[in-house]
């Protein structure tokens, strides 16, 4: 294979190497160490770590997880739940609440929101362009297979080599985890809701073969329309929740009571900066052409 250098358009802005990251920035949201990226600089990432982890034999898949509310409040109520959450190796700003937080607070903000129920559509088109492979486990055998139609129509040349619903017994992980590798992607997403989804993650990592791993909660029915998002300008000024309220007052009204109150408190009091101000271009990596 030849080796090329990285496209310009893969240059991302971070700092020194002597801070938390050679990559990117990271700052503390709501106590959740958290990646300061735009949804176009997650994408590349995310090609770039996969390229590379081609040119491995054996390669854990990078854990990449969405830090919102619910996850914020849950990893302060939950120690396990906590040492499960840190183990990512990358978590990116999923809510407008903890953008909002980042620009408050710290002099190296997160660009924007990067929700997960966007991320696999700008994922998806990188994908199809830069021949990644992926593997979609979670939600039931009709919306699973529903949502990969989906997708394969929306960004042509893009590779689902395979895919699961999300409905097993733990005795069934292994074999699962046999059946992702056997497919040889490049991504796998795992949708299976907040906390089965980020256990799941760090449970197999080892077992499992890949580029990145990607959890993605109730992305699946998104695609296929089975849950709607709010309105733009609801999504912008931060209350898409109170939308998925209202969608679904009986199954999410007592969890938003619960989780948002926390949530924004840990947002005003502990969110903080890691990394100084001066950033400096850097080169991510060195990839080979996947042709």
């Amino acid at each position: 294979m030849q080796t090329i250098a990285l496209p310009p358009q893969y240059e991302v802005f971070a700092p020194p190497a002597a801070t938390a990251n050679d990559g990117y920035a990271e700052i503390l949201l709501g106590g959740i160490k958290t990646a300061c990226l735009t949804r176009d600089e997650l994408s590349r990432l995310m090609v770039v770590d996969c390229l590379k982890a081609r040119t491995q034999e054996i390669h854990p898949p990078k854990l990449v997880f969405a830090s919102n509310g619910h996850a914020i409040a849950l990893a302060a109520r939950d120690a396990q739940f906590h040492d499960t959450f840190v183990q990512a190796d990358l978590i990116h700003a999923d809510g407008q609440a903890s953008v909002f937080a980042s620009r408050l607070f710290t002099n190296t903000p997160v660009p924007e929101r990067s929700a997960t129920t966007d991320f696999i559509h700008d994922a998806s088109a990188e994908a199809a362009t830069q021949g990644l492979r992926f593997f979609l486990f979670g939600a039931t055998e009709e919306a699973n297979a529903k949502a990969a139609a989906i997708l394969e129509e929306t960004y042509p040349g893009l590779k689902i080599v395979g895919r699961r619903h999300g409905y097993f017994s733990p005795d069934q992980e292994e074999d699962i985890c046999d059946e992702i590798n056997l497919t040889q992607p490049d991504v796998i997403w795992v949708g299976l809701s907040l906390p089965l989804e980020y256990e799941f993650a760090v449970r197999n990592r080892s077992r499992l073969t890949a580029g990145w791993l990607v959890t993605c909660g109730g992305c699946f029915n998104y695609i296929t329309g089975d849950y709607t998002r709010a309105p733009r300008w609801m999504q912008t000024i931060g209350l898409e929740w109170l939308h998925r309220v209202w969608r679904e007052p009986k199954r999410l009204f007592w969890r938003y009571a619960a989780t948002n109150p926390l949530a924004f408190f840990l947002l005003l009091t502990r969110t903080s900066a890691l990394a100084p101000d001066a950033y400096a271009p850097v080169l991510m990596a060195t990839v080979r052409n996947a042709a």
